[in-house]
Protein backbone atom coordinates (compact mmCIF):
# COMPACT_ATOMS: atom_id res chain seq x y z
CA UNK A 1 0.00 0.00 0.00
CA UNK A 2 3.11 2.44 0.83
CA UNK A 3 4.71 2.05 -2.99
CA UNK A 4 1.21 2.39 -4.53
CA UNK A 5 0.76 5.77 -2.99
CA UNK A 6 4.04 6.72 -3.83
CA UNK A 7 3.28 5.51 -7.04
CA UNK A 8 0.06 7.71 -7.32
CA UNK A 9 2.01 10.66 -5.48
CA UNK A 10 4.92 10.23 -8.43
CA UNK A 11 2.68 10.10 -11.06
CA UNK A 12 0.58 13.20 -10.47
CA UNK A 13 3.44 15.78 -11.26
CA UNK A 14 3.79 14.28 -14.24
CA UNK A 15 1.00 14.71 -15.68
CA UNK A 16 0.74 18.39 -14.42
CA UNK A 17 4.09 18.99 -15.59
CA UNK A 18 3.23 17.96 -19.01
CA UNK A 19 0.15 19.68 -19.41
CA UNK A 20 1.54 22.92 -17.98
CA UNK A 21 2.24 26.10 -20.52
CA UNK A 22 4.63 28.87 -20.91
CA UNK A 23 3.20 32.68 -22.20
CA UNK A 24 4.86 33.90 -24.63
CA UNK A 25 3.45 37.60 -24.10
CA UNK A 26 5.65 39.93 -22.56
CA UNK A 27 4.03 43.49 -21.85
CA UNK A 28 6.43 46.60 -22.71
CA UNK A 29 7.50 48.57 -19.71
CA UNK A 30 6.22 51.88 -20.17
CA UNK A 31 7.97 54.50 -20.97
CA UNK A 32 8.44 57.56 -18.96
CA UNK A 33 8.29 60.94 -19.44
CA UNK A 34 11.62 62.98 -19.59
CA UNK A 35 11.91 65.16 -16.56
CA UNK A 36 12.18 68.80 -16.89
CA UNK A 37 14.50 70.76 -14.28
CA UNK A 38 12.54 73.10 -11.45
CA UNK A 39 14.74 75.80 -12.31
CA UNK A 40 16.76 77.62 -14.88
CA UNK A 41 20.69 77.32 -14.88
CA UNK A 42 22.76 80.32 -15.19
CA UNK A 43 24.74 78.38 -18.73
CA UNK A 44 28.36 78.82 -16.96
CA UNK A 45 26.96 76.26 -14.07
CA UNK A 46 25.18 73.95 -16.60
CA UNK A 47 27.12 70.47 -16.30
CA UNK A 48 29.05 68.87 -19.11
CA UNK A 49 28.58 64.91 -19.13
CA UNK A 50 31.09 62.43 -20.47
CA UNK A 51 28.76 59.07 -21.30
CA UNK A 52 31.91 56.33 -21.76
CA UNK A 53 31.19 53.77 -24.28
CA UNK A 54 29.95 51.04 -22.35
CA UNK A 55 31.49 47.66 -21.31
CA UNK A 56 30.12 44.86 -23.22
CA UNK A 57 30.32 42.37 -20.68
CA UNK A 58 31.59 39.50 -22.58
CA UNK A 59 34.91 39.12 -20.52
CA UNK A 60 33.80 37.11 -17.40
CA UNK A 61 31.09 35.06 -18.75
CA UNK A 62 30.79 31.68 -17.74
CA UNK A 63 30.74 28.73 -20.02
CA UNK A 64 26.56 28.32 -20.54
CA UNK A 65 26.31 32.42 -21.10
CA UNK A 66 29.62 32.29 -23.46
CA UNK A 67 26.74 29.93 -25.54
CA UNK A 68 23.84 33.21 -25.12
CA UNK A 69 26.62 36.38 -25.70
CA UNK A 70 27.76 37.15 -29.51
CA UNK A 71 30.76 39.35 -28.80
CA UNK A 72 30.56 41.32 -32.47
CA UNK A 73 27.01 42.57 -31.35
CA UNK A 74 27.48 43.35 -27.42
CA UNK A 75 30.64 44.96 -29.27
CA UNK A 76 28.49 47.45 -31.39
CA UNK A 77 25.66 47.79 -28.20
CA UNK A 78 28.62 49.06 -26.62
CA UNK A 79 28.36 51.88 -28.53
CA UNK A 80 25.45 52.20 -29.88
CA UNK A 81 23.10 52.36 -26.20
CA UNK A 82 25.69 55.51 -24.41
CA UNK A 83 24.07 57.66 -27.40
CA UNK A 84 21.02 56.35 -26.68
CA UNK A 85 21.29 57.74 -23.28
CA UNK A 86 22.55 60.61 -24.20
CA UNK A 87 19.99 61.69 -26.33
CA UNK A 88 17.63 60.66 -23.76
CA UNK A 89 19.21 63.46 -21.25
CA UNK A 90 19.88 65.76 -23.61
CA UNK A 91 16.22 66.17 -24.05
CA UNK A 92 15.74 67.90 -20.52
CA UNK A 93 17.84 70.47 -21.02
CA UNK A 94 19.13 70.29 -18.28
CA UNK A 95 22.65 69.78 -18.82
CA UNK A 96 25.87 71.32 -20.64
CA UNK A 97 27.51 69.30 -23.58
CA UNK A 98 26.69 65.97 -23.60
CA UNK A 99 29.08 63.44 -25.28
CA UNK A 100 29.58 59.81 -25.74
CA UNK A 101 33.66 59.62 -25.04
CA UNK A 102 35.39 56.76 -26.05
CA UNK A 103 37.87 56.84 -23.23
CA UNK A 104 36.44 55.73 -19.45
CA UNK A 105 38.98 57.68 -17.69
CA UNK A 106 38.23 61.22 -19.47
CA UNK A 107 37.96 64.05 -17.34
CA UNK A 108 34.17 65.60 -17.11
CA UNK A 109 32.30 67.31 -14.95
CA UNK A 110 30.44 64.20 -14.99
CA UNK A 111 31.13 61.20 -15.92
CA UNK A 112 28.85 57.91 -17.01
CA UNK A 113 29.75 54.27 -17.62
CA UNK A 114 27.86 51.53 -18.12
CA UNK A 115 27.79 47.49 -18.46
CA UNK A 116 25.68 45.69 -20.61
CA UNK A 117 24.82 42.39 -18.24
CA UNK A 118 22.15 40.95 -20.46
CA UNK A 119 20.94 41.70 -24.19
CA UNK A 120 18.58 39.97 -26.25
CA UNK A 121 15.97 41.88 -27.87
CA UNK A 122 13.39 40.81 -25.13
CA UNK A 123 14.85 41.82 -22.18
CA UNK A 124 17.58 44.43 -21.52
CA UNK A 125 19.60 44.81 -18.34
CA UNK A 126 22.22 47.69 -17.72
CA UNK A 127 24.77 48.22 -14.60
CA UNK A 128 25.35 52.11 -14.71
CA UNK A 129 27.59 54.07 -12.12
CA UNK A 130 27.66 57.95 -12.54
CA UNK A 131 30.10 60.52 -10.81
CA UNK A 132 31.28 63.85 -10.95
CA UNK A 133 34.62 65.51 -10.85
CA UNK A 134 34.75 65.41 -7.30
CA UNK A 135 34.65 61.54 -7.17
CA UNK A 136 31.21 61.30 -5.59
CA UNK A 137 28.96 58.53 -6.71
CA UNK A 138 25.52 59.68 -8.05
CA UNK A 139 24.09 57.15 -9.49
CA UNK A 140 25.62 53.05 -8.91
CA UNK A 141 22.69 51.10 -9.76
CA UNK A 142 21.34 48.17 -12.25
CA UNK A 143 18.44 48.49 -14.74
CA UNK A 144 16.37 46.53 -16.49
CA UNK A 145 13.72 46.30 -19.08
CA UNK A 146 11.30 44.16 -21.42
CA UNK A 147 10.51 44.98 -25.15
CA UNK A 148 7.22 43.74 -26.00
CA UNK A 149 6.67 42.17 -30.09
CA UNK A 150 4.87 45.77 -30.97
CA UNK A 151 8.13 46.84 -30.03
CA UNK A 152 9.63 45.59 -33.25
CA UNK A 153 6.73 46.40 -35.68
CA UNK A 154 7.42 48.66 -38.70
CA UNK A 155 4.76 51.46 -37.34
CA UNK A 156 6.10 51.85 -33.94
CA UNK A 157 9.91 51.01 -34.34
CA UNK A 158 10.12 54.48 -36.09
CA UNK A 159 8.51 56.03 -32.78
CA UNK A 160 10.83 54.94 -29.16
CA UNK A 161 14.20 51.92 -29.02
CA UNK A 162 12.18 48.87 -27.67
CA UNK A 163 13.92 50.14 -24.28
CA UNK A 164 13.60 53.74 -24.24
CA UNK A 165 11.99 53.30 -20.83
CA UNK A 166 15.40 52.06 -19.35
CA UNK A 167 17.36 55.09 -20.71
CA UNK A 168 14.57 57.34 -18.95
CA UNK A 169 14.64 56.07 -16.56
CA UNK A 170 18.49 56.89 -15.97
CA UNK A 171 18.29 60.21 -17.80
CA UNK A 172 15.44 61.09 -14.87
CA UNK A 173 17.40 59.60 -12.13
CA UNK A 174 20.51 61.38 -12.83
CA UNK A 175 18.47 65.06 -13.03
CA UNK A 176 17.47 64.15 -9.74
CA UNK A 177 20.43 63.89 -7.71
CA UNK A 178 21.73 67.41 -10.02
CA UNK A 179 18.22 69.20 -8.67
CA UNK A 180 19.64 68.55 -5.31
CA UNK A 181 22.45 70.68 -5.65
CA UNK A 182 23.17 74.47 -5.19
CA UNK A 183 25.44 77.53 -7.33
CA UNK A 184 28.11 76.50 -4.97
CA UNK A 185 28.15 72.95 -5.53
CA UNK A 186 28.13 73.33 -9.43
CA UNK A 187 30.43 75.85 -9.45
CA UNK A 188 32.68 73.82 -7.13
CA UNK A 189 32.06 70.68 -9.16
CA UNK A 190 33.22 72.95 -12.74
CA UNK A 191 36.28 73.56 -10.77
CA UNK A 192 37.33 70.34 -9.86
CA UNK A 193 37.24 69.02 -13.15
CA UNK A 194 39.37 71.86 -14.80
CA UNK A 195 41.79 71.64 -12.51
CA UNK A 196 42.10 67.51 -12.74
CA UNK A 197 42.08 68.37 -16.88
CA UNK A 198 45.36 71.01 -15.70
CA UNK A 199 46.64 68.35 -13.72
CA UNK A 200 46.48 65.84 -15.78
CA UNK A 201 48.72 67.96 -18.48
CA UNK A 202 50.60 69.25 -15.92
CA UNK A 203 51.28 67.66 -12.73
CA UNK A 204 54.45 69.62 -11.53
CA UNK A 205 53.09 72.99 -12.57
CA UNK A 206 49.14 72.52 -11.12
CA UNK A 207 50.47 70.43 -7.73
CA UNK A 208 48.78 71.77 -4.67
CA UNK A 209 45.54 72.80 -5.74
CA UNK A 210 43.51 69.93 -5.20
CA UNK A 211 43.64 66.99 -2.38
CA UNK A 212 42.06 63.45 -1.94
CA UNK A 213 40.17 63.58 1.65
CA UNK A 214 39.31 60.16 3.52
CA UNK A 215 37.05 59.05 1.13
CA UNK A 216 39.10 59.80 -2.07
CA UNK A 217 37.12 62.27 -3.12
CA UNK A 218 39.23 65.47 -4.74
CA UNK A 219 38.44 68.70 -2.81
CA UNK A 220 40.23 71.93 -3.78
CA UNK A 221 42.77 73.64 -1.55
CA UNK A 222 43.82 76.26 -3.35
CA UNK A 223 42.59 78.80 -6.77
CA UNK A 224 45.08 79.67 -9.49
CA UNK A 225 45.10 83.73 -10.16
CA UNK A 226 42.48 85.37 -11.75
CA UNK A 227 43.73 85.50 -15.72
CA UNK A 228 46.58 82.89 -14.36
CA UNK A 229 48.21 82.06 -17.78
CA UNK A 230 49.09 78.46 -17.58
CA UNK A 231 45.71 77.99 -16.66
CA UNK A 232 44.45 79.97 -20.18
CA UNK A 233 46.66 77.99 -22.42
CA UNK A 234 45.32 74.45 -20.58
CA UNK A 235 41.88 75.90 -21.65
CA UNK A 236 42.86 76.08 -25.01
CA UNK A 237 44.16 72.77 -24.94
CA UNK A 238 40.62 71.16 -23.17
CA UNK A 239 38.47 73.46 -25.25
CA UNK A 240 40.36 71.32 -28.24
CA UNK A 241 39.88 68.49 -26.99
CA UNK A 242 36.14 69.02 -26.92
CA UNK A 243 36.40 70.20 -30.15
CA UNK A 244 37.59 66.45 -31.53
CA UNK A 245 35.27 65.04 -28.79
CA UNK A 246 32.20 66.85 -30.13
CA UNK A 247 33.79 66.12 -34.03
CA UNK A 248 33.87 62.49 -32.67
CA UNK A 249 30.05 62.65 -31.85
CA UNK A 250 29.40 62.94 -35.76
CA UNK A 251 31.30 59.57 -36.43
CA UNK A 252 29.01 57.73 -32.97
CA UNK A 253 25.83 59.53 -34.86
CA UNK A 254 26.52 58.11 -37.85
CA UNK A 255 27.59 54.88 -36.89
CA UNK A 256 24.44 54.48 -34.59
CA UNK A 257 22.72 55.92 -38.29
CA UNK A 258 24.09 52.63 -40.08
CA UNK A 259 23.65 49.96 -37.25
CA UNK A 260 20.42 50.78 -36.38
CA UNK A 261 18.77 48.35 -39.53
CA UNK A 262 20.57 45.66 -38.94
CA UNK A 263 20.73 46.07 -35.32
CA UNK A 264 17.26 46.58 -34.78
CA UNK A 265 16.33 43.51 -37.23
CA UNK A 266 18.86 41.63 -35.40
CA UNK A 267 17.04 42.17 -31.84
CA UNK A 268 13.65 41.48 -33.96
CA UNK A 269 14.74 37.82 -34.93
CA UNK A 270 16.59 37.73 -31.31
CA UNK A 271 13.36 38.84 -29.35
CA UNK A 272 11.47 35.84 -31.67
CA UNK A 273 14.53 33.49 -30.36
CA UNK A 274 14.64 34.44 -27.15
CA UNK A 275 10.72 33.78 -26.42
CA UNK A 276 11.40 30.52 -28.66
CA UNK A 277 14.04 29.38 -26.45
CA UNK A 278 12.43 30.45 -23.22
CA UNK A 279 9.59 28.20 -24.05
CA UNK A 280 12.15 25.43 -25.35
CA UNK A 281 13.54 25.01 -21.89
CA UNK A 282 10.64 25.51 -19.87
CA UNK A 283 9.53 22.62 -21.83
CA UNK A 284 12.65 20.92 -22.03
CA UNK A 285 13.07 21.28 -18.12
CA UNK A 286 9.28 19.95 -17.77
CA UNK A 287 9.60 16.85 -20.01
CA UNK A 288 13.24 16.20 -18.38
CA UNK A 289 11.82 16.55 -14.86
CA UNK A 290 8.32 14.22 -16.32
CA UNK A 291 10.42 12.01 -18.22
CA UNK A 292 12.13 10.84 -14.30
CA UNK A 293 9.34 11.30 -12.68
CA UNK A 294 7.86 8.53 -14.54
CA UNK A 295 10.93 6.23 -14.63
CA UNK A 296 10.88 6.65 -10.66
CA UNK A 297 6.82 5.65 -10.56
CA UNK A 298 7.76 2.32 -13.07
CA UNK A 299 10.59 1.50 -11.13
CA UNK A 300 8.22 1.61 -7.59
CA UNK A 301 5.72 -0.25 -9.69
CA UNK A 302 8.38 -2.82 -10.78
CA UNK A 303 9.59 -3.33 -7.93
CA UNK A 304 6.17 -3.36 -5.56
CA UNK A 305 4.85 -6.40 -7.75
CA UNK A 306 8.32 -8.22 -8.07
CA UNK A 307 8.68 -8.04 -3.96
CA UNK A 308 6.79 -11.39 -3.26
CA UNK A 309 5.40 -14.20 -5.16
CA UNK A 310 1.72 -14.53 -4.25
CA UNK A 311 0.59 -18.24 -4.26
CA UNK A 312 -3.26 -16.87 -5.83
CA UNK A 313 -3.12 -17.13 -9.57
CA UNK A 314 -5.23 -13.86 -10.00
CA UNK A 315 -3.14 -12.09 -7.48
CA UNK A 316 0.11 -13.24 -9.43
CA UNK A 317 -1.37 -11.97 -13.06
CA UNK A 318 -2.49 -8.72 -11.24
CA UNK A 319 1.36 -8.35 -10.68
CA UNK A 320 2.25 -9.45 -13.84
CA UNK A 321 0.19 -7.17 -15.63
CA UNK A 322 1.37 -3.66 -13.23
CA UNK A 323 4.97 -5.22 -13.50
CA UNK A 324 4.39 -4.24 -17.65
CA UNK A 325 2.89 -1.37 -16.41
CA UNK A 326 6.24 -0.58 -14.24
CA UNK A 327 8.12 -1.67 -17.88
CA UNK A 328 6.37 0.82 -20.54
CA UNK A 329 6.20 3.59 -17.30
CA UNK A 330 10.30 3.43 -17.19
CA UNK A 331 10.39 3.12 -21.07
CA UNK A 332 7.69 5.93 -21.52
CA UNK A 333 9.87 8.23 -18.95
CA UNK A 334 12.98 7.64 -21.04
CA UNK A 335 11.29 8.75 -24.01
CA UNK A 336 10.40 11.87 -22.55
CA UNK A 337 13.91 12.18 -21.19
CA UNK A 338 15.51 12.01 -24.78
CA UNK A 339 12.94 14.18 -25.84
CA UNK A 340 14.35 17.22 -23.41
CA UNK A 341 17.36 17.08 -24.31
CA UNK A 342 16.48 16.90 -28.46
CA UNK A 343 15.18 20.47 -27.30
CA UNK A 344 18.19 21.54 -26.00
CA UNK A 345 19.85 20.65 -28.66
CA UNK A 346 17.70 22.68 -30.72
CA UNK A 347 17.90 25.51 -28.38
CA UNK A 348 22.00 25.25 -29.25
CA UNK A 349 21.42 25.30 -33.21
CA UNK A 350 19.33 28.33 -32.93
CA UNK A 351 21.82 29.92 -30.82
CA UNK A 352 24.64 29.11 -33.69
CA UNK A 353 22.41 31.07 -36.51
CA UNK A 354 22.07 33.91 -34.45
CA UNK A 355 25.67 34.55 -34.39
CA UNK A 356 25.84 35.08 -37.76
CA UNK A 357 23.66 37.84 -37.63
CA UNK A 358 26.10 39.89 -35.42
CA UNK A 359 29.02 39.49 -37.97
CA UNK A 360 27.01 41.96 -40.01
CA UNK A 361 27.10 44.34 -37.24
CA UNK A 362 31.08 44.29 -36.49
CA UNK A 363 31.56 45.45 -40.12
CA UNK A 364 29.94 48.60 -40.13
CA UNK A 365 32.93 49.87 -38.11
CA UNK A 366 35.60 51.11 -40.09
CA UNK A 367 38.28 54.03 -39.41
CA UNK A 368 37.21 57.50 -39.70
CA UNK A 369 38.96 60.90 -40.93
CA UNK A 370 38.46 63.49 -38.41
CA UNK A 371 38.82 66.99 -39.68
CA UNK A 372 39.70 69.73 -37.03
CA UNK A 373 40.05 73.54 -37.41
CA UNK A 374 43.83 73.60 -37.48
CA UNK A 375 44.19 69.47 -39.33
CA UNK A 376 42.87 66.41 -40.31
CA UNK A 377 43.77 63.24 -38.32
CA UNK A 378 43.28 59.43 -39.56
CA UNK A 379 41.99 57.53 -37.11
CA UNK A 380 43.08 53.62 -37.20
CA UNK A 381 42.00 50.76 -35.57
CA UNK A 382 39.32 51.11 -32.48
CA UNK A 383 37.44 54.47 -31.23
CA UNK A 384 39.51 53.84 -28.11
CA UNK A 385 42.84 53.39 -30.38
CA UNK A 386 41.88 56.54 -32.12
CA UNK A 387 41.43 58.75 -29.12
CA UNK A 388 44.42 57.43 -27.33
CA UNK A 389 46.20 58.84 -30.93
CA UNK A 390 44.48 62.15 -30.19
CA UNK A 391 45.71 62.51 -26.38
CA UNK A 392 49.41 62.43 -27.82
CA UNK A 393 48.75 65.10 -30.37
CA UNK A 394 47.46 66.95 -27.34
CA UNK A 395 50.40 66.47 -25.80
CA UNK A 396 52.06 67.70 -28.54
CA UNK A 397 50.30 70.62 -28.87
CA UNK A 398 50.90 71.45 -24.77
CA UNK A 399 54.66 71.17 -25.27
CA UNK A 400 54.62 73.58 -28.12
CA UNK A 401 52.48 76.01 -26.32
CA UNK A 402 53.22 76.34 -22.99
CA UNK A 403 57.06 74.51 -22.85
CA UNK A 404 59.05 75.58 -19.80
CA UNK A 405 56.70 78.09 -18.71
CA UNK A 406 56.73 78.21 -15.04
CA UNK A 407 53.45 79.12 -13.26
CA UNK A 408 53.44 83.16 -12.69
CA UNK A 409 54.07 84.71 -8.83
CA UNK A 410 51.28 85.10 -7.22
CA UNK A 411 49.39 82.80 -9.01
CA UNK A 412 48.09 80.45 -6.27
CA UNK A 413 45.64 82.28 -3.66
CA UNK A 414 43.94 80.64 -0.52
CA UNK A 415 40.22 78.72 -1.99
CA UNK A 416 38.61 79.68 1.53
CA UNK A 417 37.36 83.13 0.47
CA UNK A 418 36.19 82.19 -3.03
CA UNK A 419 34.84 78.81 -2.84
Amino acid sequence: MRLRLALLLVLLPATALTGGCVSSTVKTTAVPAIDAPSRQVPDDLLLDVGIATFDPGIDDLDDDEVLLVYPEVRNAEARFMPGQLAEAMQQSGAWGAVRVVPDPERIADLLVQGEILHSDGEHLELAITARDARGQTWLERTYEGHASAYAYKETAASHYDPFQAVYNDIANDLLAVQEKLGDRERRNIRLTSELRFAQHFSPDAFAGYLEKNRDGNYVVTRLPAEGDPMLARIGRIRDRDNLYVDTMQEYYDQFDNQIYPPYQEWRKESYAEAIELQELQAKSRAEMIAGATAVLAGIFAHYDAANDDPEDEEERDRREAQRAAGSVAILGGGALLKSGLEKRSESKLRIEALSELGQSLEAEITPQVIDLEDRSVTLTGTVEDQYAQWQELLADIYETEIGALEPAPGAMADSTDTL
